[in-house]
């Protein structure tokens, strides 16, 4: 069966967001997140989440299972602890869309379904009048202990996308990771124009 990329906006929300938080709980166990996470957190970020006006859930489907997600919302929707980094850096919040998680089960990737979920939450964003693109990814060691021998980064992916690292815009956020307890981790952000 093909898989088909549609964004979900407004009241659809409420349907896609269960698939969304299972999708975040298992693909974000994996390296490099290591996320254990939890029904009742996934919950109530969530549920901030859905309630953004213009917030879009990409779903990727087969058939009727949703298969893999990717969101994006406003920047001045979301958090000050997300919006804070990039305020600091002289970017216009009100013009600037945070694309947040983009989860994808494993047997499905290769498939241009990265693309697709980058191109939905762009025309989004700019459908919204943003001007501005930015996303976090999680830093990580290249010795990490817990990183596969065959990882690889997707750093080439966003690149081609037009994204570019911000130099030394960071945030840092606490979550529980897998084998051990609550932990500090730092993310990169990669940014770009509309």
């Amino acid at each position: 069966m093909s898989v088909t990329v549609a964004p979900v906006t407004g009241a659809g929300l409420a349907a896609v967001i269960p698939a969304l938080a299972e999708l975040r709980i298992t693909v974000f166990r994996a390296f490099p997140y290591l996320y254990d996470g939890d029904a009742v957190y996934e919950a109530d970020y969530l549920a901030d989440f859905a309630a953004a006006e213009g917030a879009v859930v990409v779903a990727a489907r087969d058939g009727d299972t949703i298969v893999g997600a990717a969101t994006a919302a406003p920047l001045a929707a979301q958090d000050a602890a997300w919006r804070a980094p990039l305020e600091a850096a002289g970017f216009d919040i009100a013009r600037t869309f945070y694309f947040g998680e983009s989860v994808l089960l494993e047997g499905y990737r290769g498939r241009g379904i990265g693309h697709a979920f980058f191109d939905h939450r762009e025309a989004q964003a700019r459908t919204h009048g943003a001007t501005h693109a930015a996303f976090c990814s999680v830093i990580r060691a290249d010795d990490h202990p817990a990183r596969p021998a065959n990882y690889r980064p997707l750093d080439s992916f966003w690149r081609a996308r037009g994204y570019a690292p911000l130099d030394g815009v960071t945030a840092w956020f606490d979550w529980k990771t897998v084998g051990g307890g609550e932990e500090r981790h730092e993310l990169q952000y990669w940014t770009r124009a509309l």
